[in-house]
């Protein structure tokens, strides 16, 4: 095997076997994961899709000297959206990425009204909205469809679970597989659901 010092490293005679990579603590944020897949599909030309920048106004910045300033009072101006959009074969996509330490559900407080009810906008002007949901402590994450979601969110205020069960999630969901590039390669469970 040639590494890129130019040394060459040989496993035969050692004896010893690779390793499989450890898939159980990758010590990524999801946000992460899917920050460096969508890098990975812009790069392969696969699709073009962003975190979205949080709006922000800024109010008060100290210059200690003019390369160095800080800010020093800042203010959201607005509910933001979703993390993420852009467009994938000729679609616009929308979706939300949660995390959850728990192992039986996610809870619909991690939400917020304003982002199901824009997730219910873009998929009633026919573009693809949805929910990638990771349960950290199983390693385990899905894609949710927000049309799945709508009910659950207005069941909450009739008296119904104020969660997803992660049976339901495992069930009406679609499990993401670990890739080495595409960590998160929901475009590939799209591809199953929409094309």
């Amino acid at each position: 095997m040639n590494y890129p010092n130019g040394k060459k490293q040989s496993f035969r005679g050692s004896g010893k076997r690779l390793e499989e990579p450890a898939f159980g603590n990758r010590g990524m944020t999801l946000e992460e994961d899917i920050n460096e897949t969508n890098e990975h599909y812009l790069v392969m030309n696969r699709a073009v899709i962003h975190k979205k920048p949080t709006p922000v106004q800024i109010v008060k910045v100290d210059y200690p000297k003019r390369s160095a300033a800080t800010i020093k009072e800042a203010y959201f101006k607005q509910a933001s959206t979703t993390d993420y959009n852009g467009i994938y074969k000729g679609k616009y996509i929308d979706f939300e990425a949660k995390e959850t330490k728990s192992k039986t559900s996610f809870p619909l407080s991690n939400l917020h009204e304003h982002q199901v009810k824009h997730m219910k906008q873009v998929y009633e002007h026919g573009g693809i909205s949805f929910l990638i949901v990771r349960f950290s402590m199983l390693d385990e994450t899905f894609l949710f469809p927000s049309m799945k979601l709508f009910s659950y969110w207005e069941s909450q205020y009739k008296g119904g679970r104020k969660s997803l069960p992660y049976s339901d999630i495992k069930e009406a969901g679609h499990l993401i597989p670990f890739k080495y590039q595409a960590k998160v390669d929901y475009l590939d469970v799209l591809d199953q659901l929409y094309f």
